[in-house]
């Protein structure tokens, strides 16, 4: 890959510019065990577990491949860094040994972490300026999302190894990217009025969703390199289809983002096509559309807009 054109740029701005990821212990490493342990016996026995065990290395959880291909965005760049990965975990500092010592096994580059000893770790995304979050816990993920951040819950996943170097994240349309009117009318009217309703307004942008601001984060790490060779690909997967699609394609227009990939469904499973694309993460607010995703690919739950209540 080649390295990102704006490698010589002002360093101020890079840091400024930097894609921030905070993700849990438990997205990270396989902590199923352990967790099932504190479940069912309690904090004390929990913390016993983890300093017995403190000096083996825990797996890779299912975020693992992702946090490993983000920051090895950090080797094609220039003097500063453009990913940052940030660990927000509900251990105590204490427990939480053992969780550092498998990032240095693995030669992750983390070096930030906030240890909260059971407390909601939400409140240091904002304070560690991150763009995305991902947890384990469903319960941080809503709180981060009414404050306005990018989140999802990391779910059991089947996510075979990818062959390729290059980064592959997709996205699901409304409700993640855009807001949720689009599903609101297609739930209370049927899926003719949607469709109507999608053509009249197809010149009016569609209203922004929780995920806008991490896709620009993404686009301005994509800008930084050469199109024709970029370590980042990006696909937007959607049940959407002819005549929903022109809006859609129109409001990233207006926005000026990239997605290099769109497709558009018509209602179809969209695990398979996931599959084939590669990717390494998806974000999708509907409840059976990541049912069906994570039986292929790491799958991230929005818990946002009218399909979640």
């Amino acid at each position: 890959m080649n390295r990102p054109a704006s490698a010589a740029h002002d360093p101020r701005a890079a840091a400024d510019n930097k894609l921030v990821v905070a993700i849990s212990s438990r997205a990270l490493f396989d902590l199923g065990d352990s967790h099932n342990l504190f479940e069912r016996d309690g904090l004390d026995a929990y913390r016993a577990f983890q300093i017995e065990h403190e000096d083996e290395i825990l797996q890779p959880g299912v975020a693992f491949p992702l946090v490993q291909k983000l920051l090895g965005l950090n080797k094609l760049a220039g003097d500063v860094p453009p990913v940052e990965v940030i660990l927000l975990s509900r251990n105590s500092g204490d427990t939480g040994l053992r969780i550092f010592n498998a990032i240095q096994h693995y030669g992750l580059e983390i070096s930030r972490a906030a240890f909260t000893s059971g407390a909601p770790t939400s409140d240091y995304i904002a304070p560690f300026k991150a763009d995305l979050f991902l947890s384990a816990n469903a319960e941080d993920v809503g709180r981060a999302l009414k404050a306005g951040v990018a989140a999802a819950t990391i779910l059991p996943s089947v996510a075979p190894p990818r062959a390729s170097e290059q980064l592959r994240i997709a996205f699901d349309g409304d409700a993640v990217i855009f807001g949720d009117e689009g599903e609101r009318v297609s739930r209370e009217e049927g899926l003719e009025a949607f469709h109507r309703s999608e053509t009249e307004l197809a010149d009016e942008p569609l209203s922004v969703g929780p995920f806008r601001g991490f896709l620009t984060a993404v686009h301005r790490l994509q800008a930084a390199f050469p199109a024709e060779n970029s370590p980042i690909r990006t696909a937007l997967v959607t049940a959407r289809s002819a005549p929903a699609h022109k809006r859609v394609i129109l409001t990233l227009r207006r926005w000026g983002v990239r997605i290099d990939e769109a497709l558009f469904l018509g209602g179809r499973d969209k695990g398979p096509f996931l599959d084939a694309f590669g990717a390494d993460i998806f974000f999708d607010d509907s409840p059976a559309n990541v049912e069906s995703a994570r039986k292929h690919v790491a799958t991230g739950h929005v818990p946002h807009g009218v399909s979640n209540g």
